[in-house]
């Protein structure tokens, strides 16, 4: 059930990697709360689903963020397309599962590109108006990987580490300016991608719900509600914090 804030309403919010998984349910939360969403992906025909079913208050842009030098040109479209942009969510991501000594410099690159630069780099453009404007709220998406080791996913977690010390470097730089900047970090959410790695694991799927306090997987209506409350005015007085969303995974033993 997603949770209704009236000081959203009417607020412009971008969502990378809205078309799928856990940011097309943030994206679903925000337009279920009257804001003007655009997504933003790479997947035309998935960004044109999700438009429709996001209703009218959606707009969808094909843009692949990889293509860094690109970006000023995006967000051009995005404030053609709604006005300056109120709530940035940065949850686009790619993944790499693999041992870490057969991970070449060109794979590791690649997400680190996507994870990490690029993030930065949209964060970087949306946050220009926002300081001159002095009102903003910019929501990272970390993960679990960040908060422990994991094995095989070396690229993924050194971006997703890396992102949570970007949240807390910017909340410093930018607050003064009244843009707050936090991060959330799921823990295992059911989605279809984890669905069919936890499924083809069953060691693996039984280790998560062990660890885990509540027993439980999470639902992506989890991670969108915690975004919605980082944008809200009723977080007004919480910057630089990392959330997890995560049953208590992350202190679970």
């Amino acid at each position: 059930m997603t949770v209704r804030y009236e000081d959203l309403k009417d607020r412009n919010v971008l969502v990378t990697g809205g078309a799928s998984g856990l940011g097309y349910a943030i994206a679903r939360s925000f337009a279920e709360n009257q804001c003007n969403v655009v997504i933003v992906g790479r997947d035309k025909e998935k960004l044109s689903l999700a438009r429709k079913e996001l209703g009218t208050k959606a707009t969808s842009l094909s843009f692949d963020l990889s293509r860094i030098d690109q970006l000023p040109d995006l967000m051009r479209q995005v404030k053609n397309a709604v006005g300056e942009i109120d709530i940035l969510v940065n949850s686009a991501g790619v993944n790499q599962k693999k041992e870490a000594l057969t991970v070449s410099d060109e794979e590791y690159e690649k997400v680190i590109r996507t994870n990490q630069t690029a993030v930065f780099a949209i964060t970087r453009e949306a946050a220009k108006p926002m300081i001159r404007r002095r009102s903003g709220n910019i929501v990272m998406i970390s993960s679990m990987a960040s908060q422990y080791g994991l094995p095989k996913v070396i690229s993924y977690t050194a971006s997703k580490a890396a992102i949570e010390g970007m949240t807390r470097a910017l909340a410093v730089e930018w607050s003064p300016f009244g843009v707050r900047v936090n991060c959330i970090a799921p823990g295992f959410i059911v989605t279809a991608m984890s669905s069919k790695a936890l499924d083809n694991d069953p060691e693996r799927k039984r280790r998560v719900l062990a660890r885990t306090p509540m027993g439980s997987l999470g639902e992506p209506a989890d991670v969108a509600n915690a975004a919605l409350f980082l944008a809200s005015s009723q977080s007004k007085y919480i910057t630089g914090v990392v959330l997890p969303v995560d049953g208590g995974n992350s202190i679970g033993f």
